[in-house]
């Protein structure tokens, strides 16, 4: 059980950081470069990564790197990009909220892993509290990012399924770096052929990018595929939850903005879909049973 909450907690970096992507791209970074966004966020991230390793790709791994890149770097970050530009903050985490019933049914398709009903009720609860927390019916809601957020939380949950399932030889560092470096590869041209020559960067801009290649890509990536390792896919999707909830405690923490009871109850309800979904609180519930039972028995026999 030890172990199990140690990487649940590693896993849980990954959501905390990404949390605060949309805040940081929305606020600091460049509008209409989603594919210059995108390479500039993974090429460094991932050749950080490469330098703690220095381990190139070999037999499969080449063709493997390149469609991990694409679906959970290249095409996501370019797609997030998007979203997080043409979208509310609250509709964009809304649509990415469901990425753990998505996880689960994919891991149930390539991996035969059948969801636990308390999984499924624990993605039930948290996509509801979301919803809570952060449907206003405010702002304007463009379908092309609809279409993007759509479109990335629906490759990003394939590509971390494939991700369990092909990575059992190669260490977390490797793997997570050769996507990085696939999907960077492939978003340059993109950039060039659609964008044209790349987005000048003011200290802000520079600042967020460190930000957001450092921390919420090379570190948060790393710790997600560590967790993906060593849990299941239902667990980990769970956990992600955790981003919308960073989110929505980032803009009270630094925007000052005031919290509403109807958003606490949601915060209350993602946190508790997350805990009942995880199969470290079966087991300890089970284990707090039979002490329960004893205690009962001994206050009768006295």
């Amino acid at each position: 059980m030890e172990g199990k909450l140690r990487w649940i907690a590693v896993s849980a970096v990954a959501p905390v950081a990404w949390g605060s992507t949309y805040f940081v791209t929305h606020r600091f970074l460049p509008p209409d470069y989603p594919f210059y966004g995108a390479a500039i966020r993974a090429l460094p991230a991932g050749l950080l990564l490469l330098l703690v390793r220095r381990r190139l790709p070999r037999g499969a791994w080449w063709w493997r790197s390149l469609v991990l890149g694409t679906l959970n770097m290249g095409a996501f970050f370019a797609l997030v990009y998007l979203a997080a530009q043409t979208l509310p903050t609250s509709v964009a985490s809304t649509i990415m909220a469901t990425s753990p019933v998505a996880m689960m049914l994919i891991a149930w398709a390539a991996l035969s892993a059948r969801p636990a009903a308390a999984q499924l009720a624990g993605a039930v609860l948290g996509i509801g509290g979301v919803c809570l927390m952060l449907l206003d019916g405010g702002g304007t809601v463009a379908p092309r990012g609809v279409l993007a957020s759509g479109a990335a939380m629906a490759m990003s949950s394939l590509g971390y399924v494939l991700a369990k399932k092909w990575s059992a030889d190669v260490d977390v560092f490797s793997l997570t770096a050769w996507q990085l470096l696939a999907g960077g590869a492939l978003l340059l041209p993109a950039a060039v052929a659609v964008e044209g020559a790349p987005p000048v960067l003011d200290a802000a801009a520079l600042a967020g990018f460190g930000y957001v290649s450092i921390v919420a890509t090379a570190l948060a990536f790393a710790a997600w595929f560590a967790g993906l390792r060593h849990l299941s896919a239902g667990t980990v999707g769970l956990i992600g939850l955790l981003n919308p909830m960073t989110g929505v405690l980032l803009g009270a923490a630094v925007a000052g903005e005031a919290l509403a009871a109807h958003q606490l109850a949601g915060l209350a309800l993602v946190f508790t879909g997350i805990v009942v979904g995880q199969p470290v609180a079966a087991r300890l519930l089970a284990r707090l049973r039979p002490a329960r039972d004893d205690a009962g028995a001994a206050l009768c026999t006295s």
